[in-house]
């Protein structure tokens, strides 16, 4: 077996060895930190050795004994390692599989984004405990010190532990709440790895194909829940112009002008049959109206033959869905497409005074873009400046002020 098949592997069967192992014994981060040695044990084992015939309980048996070794150096927990050593004479071996034992990842995403815990907390507790990233490659997709993220990952483990979180599927009520935070919990992995919010990329890979793994694994646990569901379409669809959205120069390239023929239609596909199945029998959610926008730009063979009206009529649902400062921007775009940039104007003037988007590079860019439209060219380059002055994501920065720079040209 290939060195990425068996990383793709040991990345799927590590949320399920530590749920099963929390779910026995507790101790979150004891159980994760055991997790963690197992799937460094098979990285340095299997590719000399071979992938087990049972992988998962390979990977289980080494991970309990990580954690009985460990509580039995801590001589003020004997009682709890009297318990463990017991538990672990019940263990099955590497290539055995307990009949009762079940995939707990949908617990352990829902332990991951426990209420207690900050956004950037439950981010980084998902991939480290459920992604199986390590806290290095963590810490490197978000730009911050590795002792940072191993700092972050720690306090949010021991949120956890003095909240008093149990292992275990909340109620019903409860539960919905915490399905919404993990899903905008992977939505903010994939935007960040679509679009890098700082740095010198514009994507970042890693962080996207995560996202969408994470999102497909949920979508199998939770068939029935339109919402997630929706989500993985949008991913596919959003990611599905990821080839055609940078030129060989690294310049970002817009939606309008980009190349339609190296848009991966398989995704287009699966995405966009996703959502037009959920839509038929789950009441539309954001995520849902997200992917149907996303689906009608990827029906369009060239950008004139794009339905603008049918995205603005989406958009204004998504605005009473779920109101929020950059969905109005993108219904300024699509009204612009539909009525005049004067109209699109009007509606992005409703969110100066908005403390959350007032200062932020991406209401200056559209401003830009619905100025150019609207001919007025001084306004426009100022507007791209700004922009680029406030982003701190390098790629946009160079694509704003290359846009402001064409406006200085004349024209023929």
């Amino acid at each position: 077996m290939g060195g990425g098949v068996a990383e793709e592997l040991l990345r799927t069967l590590a949320p399920q060895v530590l749920g099963t192992l929390v779910r026995r014994h507790g101790a979150f981060d004891a159980c994760e930190d055991a997790v963690q040695e197992a799937l460094l044990a098979a990285a340095v084992q299997w590719p000399g050795d071979g992938v087990p015939e049972n992988p998962r309980g390979w990977l289980l048996t080494v991970a309990t004994r990580r954690l009985t070794d460990q509580w039995r150096s801590e001589r003020a927990r004997r009682d709890r390692e009297a318990a463990v050593a017991a538990d672990e004479r019940d263990e099955p071996g590497p290539d055995e599989e307990r009949p009762g034992d079940r995939d707990d990842t949908l617990t352990l995403l829902l332990l991951c984004c426990h209420p207690s815990l900050s956004p950037s907390s439950q981010v980084a507790l998902t991939l480290r405990a459920v992604g199986g990233l390590t806290t290095a490659q963590i810490a490197r997709a978000f730009l911050v010190p590795e002792a940072t993220m191993a700092q972050r990952v720690s306090r949010a483990k021991q949120k956890i532990k003095a909240a008093g979180a149990r292992f275990a599927m909340p109620p019903p009520a409860e539960r919905d709440e915490r399905l919404r935070a993990v899903l905008h919990v992977l939505y903010l992995v994939f935007n960040e790895g679509y679009t890098a919010s700082s740095g010198p990329d514009l994507q970042r890979t890693d962080l996207t194909a995560e996202a969408v793994r994470l999102a497909r694994a949920l979508h199998g646990l939770l068939p029935g829940d339109g919402e997630t569901a929706g989500l993985l379409a949008l991913m596919l669809l959003t990611d599905a112009r990821r080839a055609a959205r940078t030129g060989r120069d690294g310049m970002l390239i817009p939606l309008a002008e980009q190349d339609r023929t190296l848009w991966r239609r398989d995704a287009i596909g699966e995405g966009t049959a996703l959502i037009t199945d959920a839509l038929t029998w789950s009441p539309p959610g954001p995520y849902q109206v997200q992917a149907a926008i996303a689906a009608v730009h990827a029906e369009a063979a060239r950008p004139e033959d794009t339905d603008w009206p049918q995205i603005l009529a989406l958009y204004r649902l998504l605005t009473h869905l779920a109101p929020n400062p950059m969905v109005t921007l993108n219904e300024a775009v699509a009204l612009a497409m539909v009525d005049g940039p004067s109209a699109g104007l009007d509606l992005l003037r409703t969110l100066d005074g908005d403390a959350r988007v007032s200062g932020h590079h991406r209401l200056a860019a559209v401003r830009a873009h619905l100025l150019e439209m609207a001919g007025d060219t001084r306004a426009a380059r100022a507007a791209y400046r700004d922009a680029a002055r406030t982003t701190t994501s390098l790629p946009e920065r160079r694509y704003l002020d290359s846009r402001a720079a064409r406006l200085d040209r004349p024209g023929p």
